[in-house]
């Protein structure tokens, strides 16, 4: 997860640097650090507790439906593992599904996270926030909602498959502000949904609502060449700059909005290059402070646990299994480092191969997520397809002129 509003606050009123570390406060999923201890060796757990799902989304990388699926984790051994999560210091759980507002129990799940002194976020499509359950969902006390919204009204009912899902969903958003519980916009940036991204940016700021965050599609792979003209990268770049663009402009008036991205770690060094444009004197901090950061934080600082209890790297490995905690507790799991994508995840320096071995930027990225170069190639330390930087601006043309000079 990366914090472009928290980068952007330190062009104006720069902190001191932190250790980088394991389970710093800046790897926390949709969700703010206050509240959150500073001091922690557990990861962010996003949990998937439920498979159903009333939609039928183009982009779900559960692949949920609306049916109930087999073996899933019971109220009694959902707490169980609460419990080993408490002892692994987890600090911040999401409860995601499928719907999770479709489990029966996620009101008394959500109530005995917050008892046991977790971060308790609530990953929603929306559509099933209505006038009666609002009230319960508050009283839970969910930390953060966080709600999918994939364009405007065509382009959001076409990605979920259902007429009249964005309504819906908004409707949700405003039931949620107006009972008080903080609530933000979930968008996965896609070619197909691209051109609605600056009109969501406008529906936020007339909704009033605190929190974007931008999710990059992971998706199976581009070629490795041309980023530049690409037209998967070129949008991922329009899309970049106008989202740097709005939040320095919240910034500037002092207004509380947080904008996060996700799911490609390139996001730090391209917001070093835009500082480097407009704010170069300020570029060898935010350098400092986007190394602390450390970038990709699965099999570290963010798990994911599924709706049968198969602990994850993070979300986006649902077909790679570390183990489950039927059968093991999630800190005999997590620690295990038997497994070479884990043994590898967590080493200070990963074994990346191709321009990712050769990026300037490695230690801001740390090698940007593993799962499309496995993907496409079945290698997880290949280059990452996804990343749209140019070879000059990850320092492979300077390198390379420098050989040819020698």
């Amino acid at each position: 997860m990366f914090r472009v509003s928290q980068f952007m606050q330190e062009l104006i009123q720069p902190t001191p640097l932190g250790p980088r570390r394991n389970g710093r406060p800046d790897a926390l999923p949709e969700g703010p650090r206050e509240g959150v201890p500073a001091s922690r060796s557990g990861p962010v757990v996003i949990w998937n507790l439920v498979r159903r799902c009333n939609l039928t989304c183009k982009h779900c990388y559960s692949i949920s439906a609306d049916k109930d699926f087999p073996g899933e984790l019971s109220t009694e051994e959902v707490f169980r593992v609460m419990d080993d999560l408490k002892a692994a210091r987890v600090p911040v759980l999401i409860l995601s599904g499928g719907e999770p507002l479709l489990r029966p129990d996620i009101y008394t799940i959500g109530r005995r996270a917050k008892e046991m002194g977790f971060y308790v976020g609530l990953s929603s499509n929306g559509t099933l926030i209505d006038d009666g359950n609002i009230r319960t969902i508050a009283e839970t006390g969910f930390d953060y909602v966080g709600i999918s919204l994939d364009g405007l009204s065509e382009t959001h009912d076409r990605f979920r498959r259902k007429p009249g899902a964005f309504a819906a969903a908004l409707a949700g958003v405003r039931l949620c502000q107006a009972a008080g519980a903080k609530v933000g916009i979930r968008y996965t940036l896609a070619q197909e949904n691209a051109h609605d991204f600056p009109a969501l940016l406008n529906l936020m700021e007339e909704e009033g609502i605190a929190k974007f965050y931008l999710s990059h599609l992971n998706y199976a792979g581009r070629g490795n060449k041309n980023r530049k003209d690409d037209a998967h990268f070129r949008t991922t770049r329009t899309a970049m700059d106008l989202l740097f663009d709005r939040c320095w402009r919240h910034v500037q008036a002092g207004r509380a909005r947080e904008f996060v991205t996700g799911n490609n770690d390139a996001d730090g060094a391209y917001l070093l290059d835009w500082v480097r444009t407009y704010f170069p004197d300020r570029a060898a901090h935010i350098r400092a402070k986007l190394v602390q950061w450390g970038g990709n934080a699965s099999g570290v600082n963010v798990a994911n646990i599924d709706n049968q209890g198969v602990v994850h790297p993070d979300t986006m490995w649902w077909n790679y299994p570390l183990g489950n905690v039927r059968e093991r507790s999630f800190g005999a799991i997590w620690a295990d480092t038997s497994d070479a994508l884990m043994a590898g995840l967590k080493a200070a320096r990963r074994p990346v191969t191709g321009r990712c071995a050769a990026c300037c930027h490695a230690d801001i990225c740390n090698g940007n997520t593993r799962v499309r170069a496995w993907q496409t190639t079945g290698d997880f330390w290949a280059e990452d397809p996804g990343c749209y930087l140019t070879d000059a601006e990850i320092g492979l043309a300077e390198t390379a002129s420098m050989a040819l000079e020698a």
